[in-house]
């Protein structure tokens, strides 16, 4: 069997099973599962990846489960928190984010419902040889809490975002388990609670939701974010205008953070670009969700190009700005007669409007571009509300 799934594991999973007659000796269902699993994760968590022996899981827990970079991130979190003691995994799924965070605690202690996921975890942590400090536990998280009479440094949920039907839930109180039912005993028993949840959430309901949020990391991998993390502890209290909030961005050459409260930003002032320098600036994924757009632009001394658009422009060149930075070539109304010169010789471009009022499909067929090339072009306004168009280059 396992030669047979190395063997296959890069063929169209589809066609195999379309196959299954050829091998009759062969458990196709569960290779073809082993299979896809592979495939799923190769890329997002290499690590796992590498290992001939890891057991794969149906494609639910591999879809929710984190990418090895984000678990690495987690990992940072927690092991430099001075509490590492002991980690319960209060949501364990395919084992990812335990596994990786596992590497900072003296013990660790996986819960998970689905007994087939706890059997699949402990397997792969055995063969990963890290199981010298974890157990695992199948039982309901809410069983395991009640139950529980040892203090414990970190709790770890990533509760699950589908709702009774199979789709998609981003509002805390909707997913399961219920972490706002379960705040009081979490922080009773743990010294920190970190929670994963939805980058879609809102992040002030969930203060509003969560009594003791100390902190809030928007985490996102090549400028698409992927994951919320509150961290919880019983002696804060939300504080949705003081809390820090991390905006992170991970690349392979540099992880971006910046880190603000809104009530700076609330006080922050924002000066409005009368025209545009020689650099124009765009605030990674992270910085654009978290709202952080006066302070950013106070911080590193920009202009705003229009209370709206979120762009931002100077004549000096900031290397440790986290977002994309381009060198400006030219700028152009929308008159037609403008547009023409702008636009000559320009079949190829990277496109993107900010505060404007048409889409980049119909910019694109209005103007008879292609995507790609090295030429980004903006559509988007200038104070106070002068429709323009950017042509840069990424720096």
């Amino acid at each position: 069997m396992k030669h047979f799934i190395q063997e296959h594991r890069e063929d169209d999973v589809r066609q195999l099973a379309l196959q299954a007659n050829r091998y009759p000796d062969i458990d196709i269902p569960y290779a073809l599962t082993q299979i896809a699993g592979w495939q799923s994760i190769r890329n997002k968590v290499p690590t796992w990846a590498a290992c001939s022996d890891i057991i794969y899981p149906s494609h639910l827990p591999l879809e929710q489960c984190s990418s090895e970079v984000a678990a690495l991130y987690k990992y940072g979190v927690v092991s430099t928190s001075g509490h590492t003691d002991s980690l319960v995994d209060l949501t364990g799924g395919f084992g990812i984010d335990c596994w990786f965070m596992s590497r900072a605690f003296q013990r660790v202690i996986y819960v998970e419902r689905q007994e087939e996921l706890a059997k699949i975890a402990e397997h792969n942590f055995n063969i990963l040889n890290n199981n010298c400090n974890s157990s695992f536990v199948n039982c309901q998280s809410e069983e395991w809490l009640h139950e529980c009479q040892r203090p414990v440094s970190w709790f770890f949920l990533d509760p699950a975002r589908r709702d009774e039907h199979g789709g998609k839930t981003v509002a805390i109180s909707d997913c399961e388990p219920d972490v706002c039912a379960l705040e009081e005993i979490l922080v009773e028993k743990a010294s920190k609670i970190m929670v994963k949840l939805s980058p879609m959430l809102d992040l002030n309901l969930a203060c509003h939701q969560l009594k003791h949020i100390q902190e809030a990391h928007i985490v996102a991998i090549d400028n698409e974010c992927k994951e919320l993390l509150l961290i919880l502890s019983k002696d804060c209290e939300s504080d949705a205008d003081n809390m820090p909030i991390f905006c992170v961005n991970i690349r392979k050459s540099e992880t971006q953070v910046f880190v603000f409260c809104k009530q700076e930003e609330k006080f922050s002032t924002c000066q409005m670009a009368e025209s545009i320098g020689h650099y124009l600036y765009e605030p990674n994924a992270s910085i654009m969700k978290a709202g952080a757009f006066r302070c950013i632009c106070q911080r590193y001394e920009l202009k705003k190009l229009q209370a709206n658009s979120h762009l931002y422009t100077s004549n000096e060149y900031l290397a440790d700005y986290p977002g994309r930075i381009f060198e400006v070539e030219a700028i152009s109304d929308f008159g037609k007669k403008n547009l023409k010169t702008f636009l000559t010789d320009l079949h190829k471009a990277n496109l993107t409007v900010r505060n404007f009022p048409a889409s980049v499909a119909d910019l694109r067929k209005r103007f008879h571009l292609q995507e790609g090339g090295d030429i980004y072009l903006f559509a988007t306004m200038l104070h106070p509300q002068q429709k323009i168009l950017i042509r840069c280059r990424k720096v």
